[in-house]
């Protein structure tokens, strides 16, 4: 599958960009997420703000965090680059990624940043998912998955450890702290699941999958409609027919939307479930305004289970 946010198209890296920034050292970057003090020595480069708090939440105030995605009122596949980006690039010991392509321009964007001493911490590879699964498209939508996101969390642990040892302690504590926080998402997951295990759901896009999918819910989305709202196109009308007719029809409990991008089917799909009474919830790929990924996440699930019930 093709996400948007690896599209040239979509993710604008400049050749006069990357040549005439690649060796910068003196300038300064101001970081758009700010995870740390003025004299943290750690600096961690995210692609979206949901590594960089997380990044935050297991290095306190040793860390210094700039998320390059970090608007919650804009898609976040209609991110540019920036010279501030990849000057920061430059200067990282540590960069977070979520790979399996949906944040590409950060590799792109290091093989010109001249620092090779930076550790990359790839999500898709920390998961342990098969990321060419034989029977269909993997989902990079990492994030909405709690043991990846403990796995993440758990490395960032371990190279701030290592960076920094005599806080290796702190980090260590954070990172447990975080994971039993995660374990509190999880026992919620479980408890929706008794209840919701087998009812349908319709989507628009594959964001929230993992999380639905832990619930026991059955996605009943027609594959070719969610790709096509994913990849920035419209479906065939036959197909959106289809979608829309699971909502008249009643065959779905609710459609869960990302609610950061927009279209004309998108819209059509909102208005179909506004007409069954099929309740709808709004899902984001980047964290909202004041929230942190575990309040974010707890949030997600508190609508999940109003509109389950």
């Amino acid at each position: 599958m093709l996400n948007r946010l690896s599209r040239p198209s979509a993710v604008l890296v400049s050749a006069a960009l990357l040549a005439g920034l690649a060796g910068c050292a003196g300038a300064s970057a101001t970081a758009e997420t700010d995870g740390g003090s003025p004299g943290a020595t750690i600096s961690v480069v995210a692609s979206t703000d949901v590594y960089g708090d997380i990044a935050a939440q297991i290095g306190g105030d040793r860390v210094s965090v700039t998320s390059f995605i970090d608007d919650p009122s804009k898609d976040p596949h209609e991110y540019q680059a920036s010279g501030q980006n990849q000057l920061a690039l430059s200067k990282a010991d540590i960069v977070i990624e979520n790979g399996a392509g949906y944040d590409d321009f950060i590799d792109t964007m290091l093989s010109s940043a001249k620092n090779p001493d930076v550790v990359v911490l790839n999500a898709a590879t920390l998961s342990g998912f098969d990321l060419h699964p034989a029977d269909g498209d993997f989902n990079e939508h990492l994030w909405y998955d709690f043991a990846t996101v403990q796995k993440v969390s758990a490395a960032l642990a371990d190279e701030f450890g290592r960076i920094d040892p005599s806080d290796a302690a702190t980090f260590t504590a954070n990172a447990a702290a975080f994971a039993a926080g995660l374990d509190g998402l999880r026992a919620t997951e479980a408890d929706l699941k008794v209840t919701a295990a087998g009812r349908g759901v319709l989507i628009t896009e594959p964001v929230p999958l993992y999380m639905l999918d832990a619930i026991g819910l059955v996605n009943r989305t027609p594959e070719a409609f969610s790709r096509a709202v994913e990849n920035d196109s419209d479906a065939a009308p036959d197909v959106l027919a289809a979608t829309t007719g699971l909502l008249a029809a009643r065959q779905v409990a609710l459609l869960v939307y990302n609610s950061q991008t927009s279209g004309a089917q998108t819209d059509a799909v909102l208005a179909a479930a506004a007409a069954a009474a099929i309740p709808v919830v709004p899902v984001t790929e980047t964290l909202p305004a004041g929230d942190t990924y575990l309040s974010w996440m707890k949030q997600n699930l508190a609508a999940l289970k109003i509109a389950l019930s």
